[in-house]
């Protein structure tokens, strides 16, 4: 399978599985009036958060901002991996995830001007947060690994600079 391909079936299936966990905590919390849920008591739940900022909900009126910012970096990872190609799998799969998660935030704030957050992880009160900061996280992590470890610049092997 050519690396454009698989980076092209994680970016649609991270889209996929963001709409529909998304789609569950609009229904299931936020429509019945539940609000939150517990998966495991005083650990993790499910908790209904309509997100109008970035990160955190920081800058909460800088919509148009984070929407042009994601969009360029989205246009740049989308350039860089189907026309210059990425030359590995995890590379692939990293910027996938990536743009998969991009693209999935990028669509509720369009829809509806705010990101539908609902994973609490509650024994360091972290911030809610979503199945598609799930994808950034790890795609930016793998994309780390793979710049750390496994890409090789030029003449490294010759011993060269």
């Amino acid at each position: 399978m050519s690396k454009r391909l698989l980076a092209l079936i994680v970016i649609v299936m991270s889209v996929i599985c963001d709409y529909y966990t998304k789609l569950s905590a609009v229904t299931k919390l936020k429509d019945t009036g539940l609000g939150s849920f517990d998966i495991f008591p005083d650990i993790l739940s499910f908790t209904y958060h309509e997100n109008r900022g970035a990160a955190f909900g920081m800058l909460s009126e800088s919509r148009w901002v984070f929407m042009l910012v994601s969009s360029i970096a989205i246009i740049a990872l989308g350039v860089y991996l189907f026309v210059f190609n990425s030359k590995s799998t995890l590379g692939a799969i990293s910027l996938g995830l990536i743009m998969g998660g991009g693209i999935g935030n990028m669509i509720d704030r369009i829809k509806l001007g705010y990101v539908v957050d609902f994973i609490y992880f509650e024994p360091i009160d972290f911030p809610i947060f979503n199945f598609a900061d799930i994808c950034v996280t790890i795609g930016a992590a793998l994309l780390i690994l793979q710049v750390i470890f496994f890409d090789k610049k030029e003449g490294d092997l010759q011993g060269t600079t």
